[in-house]
């Protein structure tokens, strides 16, 4: 047995926490992280008492600098964290009281932990979103520099993995931009969600206290209060959204990792990454692996497990407040911090890729990438699409056949299929010829794709 039982709700107990019991409800471990917004949290809410009458304004005083110099401590390694005291809740109001007497019993006036933690994850949630929307930014104006510089870089298009079209390098990589677009707006519509008010919740049902939850709210930079206390200390419905985003961001980064893994083998030689980005082997000399890439593309699945694991808790729990709650803590931290780590390794590594452009050139030149373009050529010259989609199609087969790409036939050996073919037909068969043609928005043509990277540059700079 544990010599003794937690004060702050020890006094119906009649014997202590069995020794096990108290290491394995605890959670100070973890959430010790939190001691900032704990700390500010408390703050705002002994600000509010003192409004209230509940505390006089020297107690207000005593009570903010016990917290500013516990702060103070914890930021110094100085403060001793105990398991016996449960949280980091527990921890700092034990310390507030040694610090400064009976005054730093009556901060907890009007409250509970129920809506003590639910506003500190909110308040980590919030800054930490910011954080991420900040690096997220970064990634994506060091792809959209990239993807300026390459807007005349030809490289294959691909469906099914297989050469479809050429399209041009910076078009490619404003297709991973728009993906972190609508990640960016994800976030910034959860953070909306998150940036509610649960204090003055207190356990389940508010408090009997003249308490002005309008005036926390305030204090703590959130846009209102929540409505509903039992709603306020029960869900976390706002932790489950950061992480539904979260899977979707590292789906997308998954996704640019795949190609980049792709892109530096030798088989594809499409672009360099630089040696600090990448390791070796401990028995082949040779090798330079992509690892950062890698690593992102397998942190996903961490990602999307925790997502899970939050659907989960929820998915059960009566109202209001359950312990089960105490679980949401782990998989949402470890979320961020994953995150957090793949955007940083992203936005440094995308502006340092050298493309390989001779390589990705040659490999649009194989495949008969162009073939489309003879079809449209065809239908131009009045030839019915199906009609020209056979032609194509059989100039295709022969140059498989001859081994020779179809911008690299004679005239001649093309009207053998069509006689409506004429000498203009070279000007769309080449990859240049044939990547200017898609000159509309959204469309791959260099014109479009250096003013797409503008708008995209514009989106930017509206974030605030």
């Amino acid at each position: 047995m544990s010599k003794d039982t937690n004060q702050s709700w020890g006094g119906r107990f009649s014997e202590a926490t069995d020794a096990f019991v108290a290491r394995f409800t605890a959670s100070v471990d973890f959430d010790r992280r939190l001691y900032r917004q704990d700390i500010q949290g408390s703050i705002a809410h002994a600000t509010m008492l003192a409004e209230a009458g509940v505390l006089t304004e020297a107690e207000k005083t005593q009570i903010i600098d016990g917290l500013t110099g516990i702060r103070a401590d914890i930021e110094a390694g100085k403060f001793e964290w105990s398991v016996a005291l449960e949280d980091v809740h527990m921890n700092i109001e034990s310390a507030l009281t040694q610090r400064i007497g009976i005054t730093g019993k009556k901060l907890h006036t009007g409250r509970s932990r129920n809506d003590q933690v639910a506003t500190d994850i909110r308040l980590y949630l919030r800054d930490e979103i910011d954080a991420i929307g900040a690096e997220l930014t970064r990634l994506q104006q060091g792809l959209i520099g990239l993807a300026e510089r390459n807007a005349d870089t030809i490289m294959p298009g691909f469906t099914h993995l297989q050469t479809a079209q050429p399209v041009t390098f910076g078009h490619h990589l404003l297709a991973w931009n728009e993906m972190l677009e609508r990640d960016h707006g994800r976030l910034m519509d959860c953070r909306k969600r998150v940036n509610q008010s649960p204090l003055g919740a207190a356990a389940l049902a508010g408090t009997t206290y003249p308490i002005q939850r309008e005036l926390t709210a305030r204090l703590l930079g959130f846009d209102a209060p929540t409505e509903n206390s039992l709603d306020s200390v029960s869900d976390r419905d706002f932790a489950i959204e950061f992480c539904a985003f979260a899977s979707l961001l590292m789906t997308h980064l998954s996704r640019a990792s795949e190609e980049l893994v792709l892109w530096t083998s030798a088989q594809f030689n499409f672009i360099h990454l630089p040696d600090r980005f990448c390791t070796g082997s401990s028995i082949m000399p040779q090798k330079k692996n992509p690892d950062v890439p890698e690593l992102v593309r397998g942190k996903s699945g961490r990602v999307n497990g925790h997502l899970i694991a939050l659907l989960t808790l929820m998915k059960s729990q009566p109202l209001a407040y359950n312990k089960d709650n105490q679980e949401d803590k782990e998989p949402l931290f470890d979320a961020v911090d994953t995150v957090k780590d793949c955007l940083r390794a992203f936005a440094d590594m995308i502006p340092a890729i050298e493309p390989n452009v001779a390589s990705m050139r040659e490999a649009a030149r194989r495949g008969f990438s162009t073939a489309t373009d003879l079809a449209d050529y065809l239908v131009r010259k009045g030839v019915a699409f199906r009609d020209a989609h056979e032609i194509v199609g059989k100039s295709v087969a022969y140059g498989i056949a001859q081994k020779k790409d179809l911008s690299e036939m004679r005239l001649d050996e093309l009207r053998q299929f069509s006689d409506t073919i004429e000498q203009d037909v070279f000007d769309v068969l080449t990859l240049e010829g044939s990547v200017a043609a898609r000159n509309h928005v959204g469309g791959t043509a260099p014109d479009q794709v250096r003013a797409a990277c503008g708008r995209a540059r514009d989106k930017l700079a509206t974030r605030g």
